[in-house]
Parts: structure tokens; C-alpha cells; sequence
């Protein structure tokens, strides 16, 4: 399941900085699990429908069950039709319950737990012997990132990018980032997703990764095999909240104040 583009490249420095130079052309025949009668997710400032299958409720409910343990009380979330599995909202509501009353720091840090604790003993280092941090380890783990994450990020595409001068198709473009969507948080992108994401791959597994989302329509282009600038130099250390559609924003504030403790 994946969408059909016009070749794109996308230039990265070290420090993550990414662009497109060719405009996105999508396919219409491909929904990967979308429910919109034009199989692309809905603009900004609509909610994009999707038509989940055993298979990502059962992703969101392993997800769901693993942060729920460091949940401080009941998400709220739903546990809708099909044996008790979580729905998307639930899962997105067990990632609210986590980020509440934790710094930014805890609440990365109970991502690293939850991603640790889905995984059998000693695999970070059997990953980095498999895939030591070369072109082709770089473009594998993009391609895999495509049908395995869609339930969580919605429909993506591997792109080719350039990495320290050297082209590889070893980016990936969300087109509309579901999580990111959902949530309406800036905060739960950067502190649930990004961060601990970025530092997982290239600390636990050795394969450099950098994430960059776009928050004026949800994209994020990931790039496999480039290393993540530092927080304090990441264009997201100073973005402000969504204060139309975030539960908990801010508007007074010019950063949001879940990237600041």
C-alpha cells in the first residue's frame, strides 16, 4: 500500500533542514486504509476519515496497553467494536493521559521504555549488526516504514533525498500526519513522536534518523540515515501551539509549553 509520486528529491543538511523541489502528484486508486471518496487525506482543517482492519486495531491496542502503564489515570479512550481492541482516539487518548503532569524529557523517555519493552532482548544490538548505518540499511528501514506505520501515520511515500551529498531513496513523506492530526498537540508530535523516535533509531540502533514535521499542513518528511540536529537547534524547539484545535494550547504563549519543561 503506497502512493504514487512524480520522483521527488528532497536536499537535507546535517542539521535536517529539508525542502521539496518537485511538486507532489498522488494517485487517486490508492487509500492505504483511508476512507475519503478521493483517497487522499482531507485538507487542513478537516479531519481525514479512515476505515481501520483488524490488523491497526490490534497495532493501536498493543501501543495503547504498553503506555497505559505509565498512564497517571484512565485515558478516556475508547474501546470500541471488535473484542475490546482500542480505536484510533483511544490510542491517541492513552499518548494525552501519558503527557500529562511529565516534562518533556520523562515523556520521551517513556516512548524509549514502550519501544524497548515490544521488542525480545538484545535487538538494538542485533539490529546494528544487520543494519550498520550504510546507504542500503538506510533505504530498507524507509521502505519498511511505509506499510508498517500506516496505521499509525497514515498514507507515506519513499522518496529519494540527499544525504551528506549522496542521493538514496532513503526519505519518507507523510503526506498528513494521522497522530499529529488527531492529537491537535504540537507538543505530543515533538515529544511523543519525533524526539523519541529520532533518538531511538540513532541511539538504540546506530542508524541515524531525522524527522521533520510541517505544521502548517501535517506532512513530515523523515530521512533515514541522517543524524538530528539538537533540540535547541531544531526549527520545532520554538513552535507555537495549534491554538484553534489543541484541548490544552496556550495562545499567549509563543512556544508551546509542553517544548519548554
Amino acid at each position: 500500500m503506497e502512493l504514487c509520486m512524480q520522483s521527488p528529491i528532497i536536499s537535507g543538511s546535517s542539521v535536517g533542514r529539508i525542502h521539496r523541489q518537485t511538486p507532489w502528484r498522488v494517485s487517486r486508486g490508492v487509500r492505504c486504509g483511508l476512507a475519503e471518496p478521493s483517497g487522499v487525506p482531507a485538507p487542513m482543517g478537516q479531519k481525514t476519515q479512515y476505515k481501520d482492519g483488524l490488523f491497526e486495531r490490534a497495532f493501536m491496542t498493543l501501543f495503547a496497553h504498553k503506555m497505559d502503564k505509565f498512564a497517571a489515570s484512565s485515558s478516556g479512550g475508547e474501546k470500541k467494536r471488535g473484542g475490546g481492541l482500542y480505536d484510533y482516539e483511544g490510542f491517541v487518548g492513552v499518548s494525552k493521559t501519558v503527557m500529562q503532569g511529565r516534562s518533556r524529557k520523562q515523556q520521551q523517555e517513556v516512548v524509549r521504555e514502550v519501544l524497548l519493552s515490544m521488542l525480545p532482548p538484545g535487538a538494538p544490538a542485533k539490529f546494528r549488526k544487520l543494519f550498520p548505518p550504510t546507504k542500503w540499511a538506510a533505504e530498507f528501514n524507509a521502505a519498511l516504514t511505509v506499510p508498517f506505520f500506516h496505521w499509525l501515520v497514515g498514507p507515506s511515500q519513499v522518496v529519494e533525498v540527499e544525504v551528506n551529498g549522496v542521493k538514496q531513496k532513503s526519505g519518507v513523506h507523510i503526506t498528513k500526519c494521522r497522530y499529529l492530526e488527531n492529537s491537535g498537540c504540537v507538543g505530543m508530535c515533538v515529544n511523543m513522536c519525533k524526539i523519541p523516535t529520532q533518538d531511538f533509531f540513532t541511539n538504540e540502533f546506530g542508524l541515524p534518523l531525522t524527522m521533520t514535521p510541517n505544521f502548517e499542513d501535517m506532512s513530515c518528511d523523515m530521512v533515514y540515515g541522517q543524524a538530528p540536529p539538537p533540540f535547541e537547534e531544531d526549527p520545532v524547539s520554538t513552535q507555537p501551539c495549534y491554538a484553534n484545535i489543541c484541548s490544552i494550547a496556550n495562545p499567549s504563549s509563543p512556544t508551546c509549553p509542553k517544548l519548554q519543561t
